[in-house]
């Protein structure tokens, strides 16, 4: 037997040249769509910043600088193993009494937010903590609950509720506490920023 080679023609598919170009603009528009959604996401999931304007590592100098030009007081200053600790008054934002600043090698790494309103019921500090919770709980995903005690071994009966997220590099958390001593009575929500 003999093979024979039969001749096929070759066809080409020919698409109009507007279509072509369409097609590459499209694909083009996908992949810089899915870039810039994921660029998005991770700006905004390591990019968990300290409160009022400021940046992870800012020198001592330049928080200090900052806060006389906000008219907030440096209460104190201590030195805790190898960080250094301020605590300062009067920046405004409602019901926020005092913030503490923490340094390591005199960069900026924790910024903490307590804050205290005197004439609020236990009822109004739940609700306070149930909206930041949700606030953050929307914003980074459900908080992981690192604390819940209730300790009435003492004549001070103490409260704490803690919640924590970890965003990038960054861990915030949220804690509500407590102290009744008898009439006598202390509330407080803090927030947390900590650069890991």
């Amino acid at each position: 037997m003999r093979a024979t080679h039969t001749k096929m023609k070759k066809r080409k598919c020919v698409l109009p040249r507007n279509s072509i170009a369409i097609g590459q603009i499209l694909s083009i528009a996908v992949i810089c769509l899915l870039l810039s959604a994921a660029a998005a996401r991770a700006y905004s999931v390591d990019e968990l910043l300290p409160p009022f304007g400021f940046r992870w590592n800012d020198s001592m100098a330049h928080v200090e600088a900052v806060l006389h030009g906000a008219k907030a007081k440096i209460i104190s200053r201590e030195k805790k193993e190898n960080r250094d600790v301020w605590i300062v008054e009067g920046l405004i934002h409602p019901g926020l009494k005092r913030t503490l600043f923490t340094f390591k090698q005199r960069a900026l790494v924790a910024v903490e937010l307590q804050y205290e309103y005197p004439d609020w019921s236990i009822e109004r500090y739940n609700q306070r903590m149930g909206e930041i919770r949700k606030y953050f709980d929307e914003k980074y995903g459900t908080g992981k609950l690192v604390s819940r005690s209730r300790d009435t071994d003492t004549d001070v009966i103490q409260t704490l509720v803690g919640y924590q997220w970890m965003v990038g590099a960054t861990m915030l958390e949220l804690f509500y506490f407590s102290a009744q001593h008898g009439a006598l009575l202390y509330r407080t929500i803090t927030v947390d920023y900590k650069a890991m």
